[in-house]
């Protein structure tokens, strides 16, 4: 109680904190982030999933940011201090944003950027600009100020944003599957295990919560981890074996441009995921006999 008392009566309104290097940077992010959303939207490819999800990363980075920026500059991270480690919680949450904007950079100049499609190029530099943004921050956060990530900017949790990264990759390339009932098998093996993730992320990052629960979160975590496991050791070889059956690389496909590119890259990430998931078995299992993995 008298820790919820200091925490209200230091949380003031300080809208000097945007003027600091870390609101400047944030700014700058919220900004880049918006305009690049709002110039890729006038290209109107609306059936298309991997420009639907660029313009998710950009949309929900922004409006990340934007809620960190807002709440730092009211005071209110000192209460949010007493139920979870802010620094962890924004430096993650950098990281996260890191990945997310370079990676849809990569993917949005890949099948949209071309020689004579300037508007195309304007949205990749501005897409760099806001990756870059990001990466700056993660930077200054672990470099610079020396940030110790508790859990979301730490390596547990990262992981565990890195395997509902490559999930949502999975996700935007999957096609070709309408007339082969066996892959519906493999999606709902790459199903099952994303929405748990956030709240196995969510659960680590609110301590109180954690504490609350009856039971062990490592213990249902190592469960979770097996099944996920079991699931896409199924999807690793039912995939390419019922997807590339009679279907090989056709002479025209230019790099990753064709859908048999597009299909390949839904197998190369399943085996990524399941390495992703079977490394962190191993330190989850090797955690709950006593073996602690160091911070990032």
């Amino acid at each position: 109680m008298n820790a919820l008392k200091d925490g209200l009566s230091n949380a003031v309104f300080s809208p000097s904190s945007l003027l600091s290097g870390r609101g400047a940077l944030h700014m700058s992010q919220i900004a880049l982030g918006l305009v690049t959303f709002a110039m890729a939207i006038f290209q109107g490819e609306f059936q298309h999933t991997f420009w639907n999800y660029s313009l998710f990363a950009w949309a929900f980075c922004s409006i990340v940011t934007l809620g960190i920026t807002i709440i730092e500059m009211f005071g209110l991270h000192l209460l949010l201090k007493l139920c979870l480690d802010w620094d962890d919680f924004t430096t993650g949450m950098a990281m996260s944003s890191a990945l997310m904007t370079l990676s849809v950079l990569v993917m949005y100049a890949n099948f949209y950027a071309c020689r004579r499609c300037f508007f195309s190029w304007v949205v990749s530099i501005l897409a760099g600009l806001c990756g870059a943004a990001y990466a700056l921050e993660v930077v200054k956060d672990k470099l610079l100020d020396r940030k110790q990530g508790s859990y979301l900017a730490a390596l547990p949790g990262f992981w565990k944003v890195l395997e509902a990264f490559v999930s949502c990759v999975i996700f935007v390339c999957l096609t070709g599957y309408h007339d082969k009932p066996l892959l519906y098998l493999c999606i709902v093996a790459y199903a099952v295990p994303f929405p748990i993730i956030p709240l196995i992320i969510a659960t680590n990052i609110f301590k109180k919560l954690k504490k609350c629960l009856p039971f062990s979160i490592d213990r249902f975590v190592f469960i979770f981890l097996l099944i996920s496991v079991a699931l896409y050791a199924g999807a690793a070889i039912v995939w390419p074996v019922v997807m590339f059956r009679n279907n090989p690389k056709p002479n025209d496909c230019p790099g990753s441009f064709c859908v048999w590119a597009i299909q390949f890259m839904v197998v190369f990430m399943t085996y990524v995921n399941l390495i992703l998931f079977t490394v962190d078995l191993v330190f989850t299992l090797l955690g709950i006999c006593g073996f602690k993995r160091e911070s990032l």
